[in-house]
């Protein structure tokens, strides 16, 4: 299996040019230069959970854009941004936060939600007191997980962000493709119970191998346990439990513009899942849209590289116009 954060690399790394998409740069020549700062934003026992926070110094207020990792909530860490985010925000002067969250299955959903929304009170507090964030100007980013993590920030978090991008997200956690063995990972070797339970269970983690917790994220789409396992909830017994956590049946009209890019042979992912997010947000009337990858894969593999290239764009001037 090829890593959650390399899938993005592969499919994010080409830089933009701002200036062929018509965006002028907001830099200004007096400013200092980018630099990266850890900063851990809770505390549970003795697990520290940490953002890293890319910006100039200087004590002009920025908008920040918030790049939420991916991983199926088992694995990766903030050590993901992609590369056109970042040369975006470097370029335009926006402070970039990049969020760790405590990995499943040592603890589940509802925990990581609250990380999530504890994040963005960090944020909204010492973020606009330290980092001089606008916080009325927030974009929040992320891909597969992530792309649901941003997608969920778009109900859980109050004040709501100013706008999301969804990179091969999803807009449910209870659905046959998550609930059921996947024919995908079935044709792979299967995975025995003890290996891949070797890898997970002895300490809650914020930063995951995705070699090993790899393993263990095959054995559960293997054998259509997934939901169980990371929600902490039997999807055929707890479906109404289950709702608070998936966005597709939660939108309303006050829900964040959202841009979504998805591949359409998506094979880890379906395409589907970001279509019926698209449908829900046109019966509430929300702003957005669906970038469709004609063949491409989990990460975007295998797709054409002008539409890649395309989507980036698309990305670049919609996070833009979100953050005037």
């Amino acid at each position: 299996m090829i890593a959650q954060s390399d899938l993005i690399r592969q499919a994010l790394g080409v830089g933009i040019s701002l200036a062929a998409l018509g965006i002028p740069s907001r830099l200004q020549a007096e400013e200092g230069p980018w630099e990266k700062q850890s900063i851990a934003y809770k505390a549970v026992g003795s697990t520290q959970i940490s953002a890293d926070v890319y910006r100039r110094n200087g004590m002009r207020s920025r908008p920040a854009v918030v790049w939420i990792h991916g991983g199926a909530l088992i694995s990766g860490s903030r050590d993901s941004v992609p590369r056109n985010i970042n040369d975006l925000c470097k370029a335009q002067d926006y402070v970039l936060v990049s969020l760790d969250y405590r990995l499943a299955p040592e603890i589940k959903l509802p925990t990581i939600i609250e990380d999530i929304k504890d994040a963005f009170t960090w944020l909204r507090t010492r973020g606009a007191e330290d980092l001089h964030i606008d916080t009325k100007r927030i974009l929040v980013a992320g891909g597969s997980a992530g792309g649901y993590l941003t997608m969920m920030s778009g109900i859980c978090v109050e004040p709501r962000p100013q706008a999301l991008v969804s990179y091969w997200g999803y807009g449910d956690v209870d659905g046959p493709w998550y609930t059921e063995p996947s024919p995908h990972y079935r044709k792979l070797p299967l995975i025995a119970e003890a290996e891949a339970r070797s890898a997970v269970g002895k300490e809650v983690v914020t930063v995951g191998s995705n070699k090993a917790r790899g393993t263990y994220y095959l054995y559960l789409r293997q054998n259509g346990l997934w939901t169980k396992e990371v929600t902490g909830l039997d999807p055929k017994l707890d479906r109404s439990k289950l709702d608070p956590f998936c966005p597709v049946r939660n939108v309303t009209p006050q829900y964040p513009p959202i841009i979504m890019i998805h591949g359409t042979a998506d094979d880890d992912v379906p395409y589907e899942r970001s279509v019926d997010m698209a449908k829900a947000l046109e019966k509430h009337g929300v702003k957005h849209e669906l970038i469709t990858i004609p063949n491409g894969g989990h990460g975007l593999g295998n797709a054409d590289k002008q539409l890649v290239a395309d989507a980036q764009a698309r990305v670049a001037q919609f996070i833009v116009a979100q953050l005037e």
